[in-house]
């Protein structure tokens, strides 16, 4: 669950930076957000949740 929502936020401010430095629009960002809204109800959110913690797994074993 922290994991999940660390992402939220992070693509939130990335959101946020790209529209205000004119990268993307306002219109194209609300068809964003709305495609990860629908998609999180379909058949596809467990394979995506499971992508997204193997990545975070695979980042995470990483030591320097």
């Amino acid at each position: 669950m922290a994991i999940s929502l660390s992402v939220v936020v992070l693509l939130a401010v990335i959101l946020v930076v790209l529209i205000r430095g004119g990268s993307i629009k306002a219109g194209p960002a609300i068809v964003a957000i709305l495609f990860g809204f629908f998609l999180a109800s379909t058949g596809m959110a467990p394979s995506i949740s499971r992508f997204m913690d193997s990545i975070a797994d695979m980042i995470n074993s990483i030591s320097f």
